[in-house]
C-alpha cells in the first residue's frame, strides 16, 4: 500500500506507477488502434461509404448502451471498494481488540506472573500474524523459533492457524480460571475478546473466498470489448481517421475501471493497492509488547 498526496495532480497524472492500468492495457490499446485504422481504411478508402450509408446509424446503439455500461462499471467499482473497505475495518477491529485484550490481561495478572504474561505477550499478536499468513497463502505458516517459544509447539502449520491460536488462548484462560487466577466475571470479559477475534477471522475469510461472480465479471469484459470494437464502424463517418486515437482512449477509460475493480476486490494480496496487513500485524505485536511488559 502506498501513502501518497491526493492533492498532487502532477505526479498522479504523468508518473507511471506499478499499479497503473496504462502499462497493463498498452498492448490492447495498440491493437485496438490498428484495428480502428483498418476499419476506417476499409470504409472510407476501399468500400468508399459516405455519410448517407445506413452504417452511420450504428452510433445510436452506442449512445443507448453507453449509459448501461457506465452503470455496470460504477456498480462494479463500488462493490469492489466495499470489499476493500470492509477488510480494512475488520483489521482495524482486530487491532483494537488485541489492544483491549492486552491491557485487560495486564491488569488482571499479577506483576510477578512472568510465565502467563510472556505467554499472552506472544499469543495475542500471534493471532494477527497467523491470520495474515492464512490470508496470503494456502496454508498458515508459523515463522517461530521453537526454542524461543516452547509453549507454542502444539501448533500445526497444516491446520487452520487462527483457530489454533484462539483455541490455545482460550485453553490458557480457562486454566487460569480453574486455578483461581481470574474470576468467573473476568473469564466472561476475556471470552468476548476471543469471540470478536474469531468474528474478524470469519469476515476476512468471507471476503477472500467469495469473489465477484464469474458470470458478472465475464459479461462486463465482453461488453467492453464488443462495445469498443464496434465504435469505429459508425464514428468513422463523423471523425474520420481520428478514431485511431479516440477508440483506444475510450477503451482505456472503460477497461481501467474494470482493472481497478479487479485490483481492489482482493484486498489481501501483495499489490500496491492491497491492504498492508503484514504491517498491521507487526503494529499489533508492537502494541501488545508495550502494554504487557516482559
Amino acid at each position: 500500500m502506498i501513502v501518497y498526496n491526493p492533492k498532487d495532480w502532477l505526479s498522479a497524472t504523468f508518473k507511471l506507477h506499478k499499479s497503473d492500468t496504462f502499462k497493463k492495457l498498452l498492448p490492447f490499446l495498440v491493437l485496438i488502434a490498428f484495428y480502428s485504422w483498418m476499419i476506417a481504411f476499409l470504409e472510407l478508402e476501399y468500400l468508399k461509404l459516405n455519410e448517407k450509408s445506413w452504417v452511420k446509424n450504428i452510433t445510436i446503439v452506442h449512445n443507448l448502451l453507453g449509459f448501461v455500461i457506465s452503470l455496470l462499471l460504477v456498480f462494479r467499482t463500488n462493490t469492489a471498494y466495499d470489499r476493500w473497505w470492509e477488510a480494512r475495518k475488520q483489521w482495524g477491529t482486530l487491532t483494537n481488540v488485541s489492544r483491549a485484550f492486552s491491557y485487560k490481561l495486564n491488569a488482571m495478572l499479577d506483576v510477578d506472573d512472568k510465565v502467563n504474561r510472556s505467554f499472552f505477550r506472544k499469543a495475542i499478536p500471534l493471532f494477527a500474524e497467523t491470520l495474515y499468513d492464512f490470508l496470503r497463502s494456502d496454508y498458515t505458516k508459523f515463522m517461530l523459533d521453537e526454542n524461543e517459544h516452547p509453549e507454542l509447539k502444539a501448533l500445526d502449520n497444516k491446520k487452520h492457524g487462527p483457530n489454533q491460536v484462539s483455541t490455545m488462548i482460550f485453553h490458557k484462560i480457562n486454566d487460569l480460571y480453574k486455578e483461581g487466577t481470574i474470576s468467573g466475571d473476568q473469564l466472561i470479559i476475556l471470552n468476548e475478546e476471543i469471540i470478536t477475534m474469531t468474528h474478524v477471522c470469519g469476515a476476512c475469510e468471507r471476503i477472500k473466498n467469495t469473489p465477484i461472480p464469474l458470470a458478472y465479471s465475464a459479461f462486463i469484459k465482453k461488453f467492453i470489448i464488443f462495445y469498443t470494437m464496434t465504435l469505429p464502424v459508425g464514428y468513422v463517418f463523423s471523425i474520420g481517421y481520428f478514431v485511431v486515437i479516440a477508440v483506444p482512449f475510450i477503451l482505456y477509460v472503460l477497461a481501467s475501471l474494470e482493472l481497478i475493480g479487479e485490483s481492489i476486490e482482493e484486498p489481501f494480496g501483495i499489490d500496491q493497492d492491497d491492504l498492508p496487513i503484514d504491517k498491521i500485524a507487526a503494529n499489533i505485536r508492537k502494541h501488545c509488547h508495550e502494554i504487557i511488559p516482559a
